[in-house]
């Protein structure tokens, strides 16, 4: 069972954390369809946020087609995310944590690392209304 964990000085919503940690566990395939996901007053147990903050997001993750709940069942996972888990993936695991342990070593914080992976992974990866990268943009001002 997943393990919800808030960083309250992150600047990101609570709810979002909850939702950004379980398409984590989606993609790592620490969640599986069919597993339950715990319920609210279980993480509200573990966190100390608001049950409202945990039912939305609960209902973000249905809306995405992720789980469902089910009224006095639980809420259930429907969908996995990702391949981060297959065995190509994991010689790059293995490059990835000798890298960050470098970056630790060098003086880097956590913040920083993520900082750095994200500027790659943005670039690398743009978002489908950014341009890729050294694309020229055709409009006019």
């Amino acid at each position: 069972m997943i393990e919800y964990h808030v960083r309250r000085r992150s600047g990101v919503p609570a709810y979002q954390q909850i939702v950004q940690q379980t398409e984590q566990a989606l993609r790592l395939g620490h969640l599986q369809v069919g597993d339950k996901l715990p319920t609210a007053r279980e993480v509200v147990a573990a966190t100390a946020v608001n049950p409202n903050t945990v039912l939305r997001a609960y209902q973000e993750l249905q809306r995405a087609g992720l789980v469902e709940s089910t009224q006095g069942l639980g809420t259930f996972v429907v969908r996995v995310l990702g391949q981060a888990e297959n065995s190509a993936a994991a010689g790059l695991r293995e490059e990835l944590t000798a890298w960050v342990g470098r970056a630790r070593n060098a003086g880097l914080e956590r913040e920083d690392v993520l900082a750095l992976t994200a500027s790659v992974v943005d670039r690398e990866f743009p978002l489908a209304d950014e341009p890729a990268p050294g694309a020229v943009s055709r409009e006019r001002p």
